[in-house]
């Protein structure tokens, strides 16, 4: 690319201090290698390790920090008073996009479809909750992404190791509904959803968790989705409505769920998806002929035009 000189000086924000940094390192290191071979000047920049000040010294950033700290607001808010263009979403849009039950909560006001659900606690009487979302529940974590803590609780007497196991990694935890039915993924992209893929773990795990995304080489990817085409395109405009209902913007990933019935439920937003190798934005980027190269510039060219927050 022989105007990558357009962007100047890029900050690759990576690593940072979440429960996800190993996972960030991995998707930063690998922009940071597309950016270059595409000819633009970037470099990798942890803020764990070096102050933010120093960003100062950069014409943008791309923003691969995965969970809090890079996913949630904060690193945002410091590029806009630096004044620094960044890729993907603004403060407001990372901040609710973060939250599950702020995510869901408008979602709901929108009348998009999502899973029911309540906040719980260990002092939660666990019949009250069963009472309204039924068995099997899932337990999670309301700020923590890559399904860190999640739990699906089956039993009753299952609840409360469950909960202990999400406080572990955050002070608000919610049980919601189990959705039984089909996993898929919508990837957004300068206002367009991409083709849809389809999530299949294998077996012996109860849903698409931490060791599935990032560990084992068993899960599959269905492009396509297996969805009729009528289904795939209500798919997609429900998720380009439930990602710009939260203020979502440039690229990301909304997660839903097809029901036995043939219902969608939306389950969360991603706003700084993984960009590694067993990932599913450079997957759905593939489908619509993006190399992985092609689609760090374009997720970086949003910062010119102004795609971005």
């Amino acid at each position: 690319m022989s105007n990558a000189s357009k962007f100047g000086k890029v900050a690759v924000l990576l690593g940072g201090k979440s429960a996800e940094r190993e996972v960030s390192l991995d998707s930063g290191q690998a922009v940071l290698e597309a950016l270059l071979r595409s000819g633009v000047n970037a470099e990798a920049f942890d803020p764990h390790t070096r102050s933010v000040t120093e960003l100062v010294n950069y014409d943008r950033a791309f923003i691969v920090l995965h969970g809090r700290g890079g996913e949630d607001g904060q690193i945002q808010g410091v590029l806009e008073w630096l004044n620094i263009p960044y890729t993907g979403t603004g403060v407001q849009g990372s901040a609710i996009g973060m939250d599950k039950v702020k995510t869901k909560q408008i979602w709901q006001g929108s009348d998009l479809p999502t899973a029911p659900y309540r906040i719980v606690s260990k002092d939660s009487n666990i019949e009250d909750v069963v009472a309204e979302l039924g068995l099997p529940l899932i337990i999670k974590p309301v700020h923590e992404g890559s399904s860190i803590g999640m739990s699906k609780v089956e039993k009753v007497e299952d609840f409360a190791n469950a909960v202990a196991k999400a406080t572990a990694h955050d002070d608000i935890v919610m049980a919601e509904k189990w959705i039984t039915g089909r996993e898929f993924t919508i990837v957004l992209l300068n206002g367009q959803a991409l083709p849809i893929i389809r999530l299949e773990p294998p077996k012996d795990v109860a849903f698409y968790d931490y060791e599935a995304k990032y560990q084992r080489n068993d899960v599959q990817y269905g492009i396509p989705c297996g969805l009729s085409a009528v289904e795939e395109q209500q798919l997609q405009a429900l998720a380009l409505r439930a990602f710009q209902a939260v203020g979502a913007s440039g690229w990301g990933r909304i997660d839903a769920m097809q029901d036995e019935k043939g219902n969608f439920w939306l389950l969360e937003v991603n706003t700084v998806p993984g960009m590694t190798s067993h990932s599913l934005v450079p997957k759905a980027a593939n489908a619509v002929g993006y190399s992985f190269d092609e689609l760090c510039v374009a997720i970086l060219a949003q910062t010119l035009t102004g795609e971005a927050h």
